[in-house]
């Protein structure tokens, strides 16, 4: 009879001085991926880093930082602070965008604002007049489109 594969890993028999075949539950527990030791890092944000005596600890409850326990809270803090400049990145761009097309409404104000000379559209060179616009915006070209149309020199029809 085949028996399914077991999904642990395999404990190895260990040879013993006294020769008693003795299993270690310490071992068992390294086996099933569980350590020897009981988790009691601190967490303060804090970490000193002694290169003499080659040993991390924490300055506020004076014990010794285990060295994964120390490079995964860095990685934590590095984490956070990326997230935190990505996010930033985002709503810089976001104002930046949502302020040129303020910029942008502020200058058709003020350009209509003016009696005697009304703005110029940039491509074809006729006069936008306020009317125009009275009733909405009447037809709608994709930022993309344009935007290929512009770097490819296309003249509007």
């Amino acid at each position: 009879m085949i028996e399914p594969p077991d999904k642990s890993p395999p404990i190895e028999p260990q040879e013993f001085l006294g020769g008693v075949k003795v299993v270690d539950i310490g071992d068992l527990r390294v086996a099933r991926g569980l350590s020897r030791r009981p988790f009691s890092s601190c967490r303060h944000p804090r970490l000193h880093y002694d290169k003499t005596e080659r040993r991390v600890w924490c300055p506020d409850c004076e014990q010794n930082i285990d060295a994964f326990d120390a490079f995964e809270q860095i990685v934590g803090q590095f984490d956070r602070a990326s997230k935190d400049i990505r996010g930033r990145e985002a709503k810089v761009s976001e104002v930046e965008g949502f302020q040129a097309r303020s910029l942008a409404a502020k200058a058709m104000d003020e350009a209509w604002r003016k009696r005697s000379m009304v703005p110029a559209c940039p491509h074809c060179s006729r006069g936008l007049m306020p009317e125009d616009f009275a009733k909405g915006v009447t037809s709608w070209v994709g930022r993309e489109i344009e935007v290929a149309r512009r770097k490819k020199g296309i003249p509007n029809a």
